[in-house]
């Protein structure tokens, strides 16, 4: 087997070259990538019990945001749970909570609006409303004496599109479909009061 190589592929600046080259010719970096990611997440003690912040980066699929501009609402659901291993037996579920937020554009406004519970806000534009989602400040989690100290607990949370939310045509179509069902991995980790 005969192997040809060139003196110029064996420096880095050479493949620097040929790949601001590949660039150059078509091959393109993606500039954002569709669904949700954790960015962090804990559970924090306070007087009257224990509180979640978390923050997510939240990018809509193309799809999303055009059924959003022609007034689709988009429902997202945050998922919590908070439990104790044992190893005797079946882990303690401590905590299950979850939250509802309603994503919707009014056309004669030009604002976006974010519903959580009975609290409405309305954006200017639709990156400001993703951010005001993208953080999240739950206060039901677990009362004050539910984790003992020195004990340790596992926490798992997901923020997803809720596409059972959706119009029963756009239901159909997110079946199985990328375009349509966006969520972040369940993001676990250990709480140690």
């Amino acid at each position: 087997m005969t192997v040809f190589t060139t003196r110029c592929c064996r420096s880095l600046s050479c493949l620097a070259a040929l790949f601001v080259l590949g660039l150059g010719a078509g091959f393109t970096v993606p500039a954002r990538a569709d669904g949700i990611e954790v960015r962090k997440a804990a559970l924090i003690a306070a007087e009257d019990g224990y509180v979640l912040e978390a923050d997510f980066e939240i990018t809509l699929t193309h799809t999303l945001e055009d059924a959003l501009n022609k007034g689709v609402p988009l429902h997202f659901a945050l998922e919590f749970e908070l439990v104790r291993p044992r190893w005797y037996w079946l882990n303690e579920k401590l905590a299950n909570a979850s939250q509802q937020y309603r994503l919707s554009y009014n056309a004669l406004t030009r604002q976006y609006r974010v519903g959580v519970r009975t609290l409405y806000r309305n954006f200017a534009s639709l990156p400001e409303a993703l951010e005001f989602m993208s953080r999240v400040r739950v206060r039901e989690i677990a009362e004050s004496g539910a984790l003992s100290k020195g004990g340790s607990y596992r926490a798992a949370l997901r923020l997803r599109l809720d596409s059972s939310q959706l119009p029963r045509p756009f239901q159909v179509s997110a079946v199985g479909s990328r375009e349509w069902s966006i969520s972040s991995d369940w993001h676990r980790w250990t709480v140690s009061p």
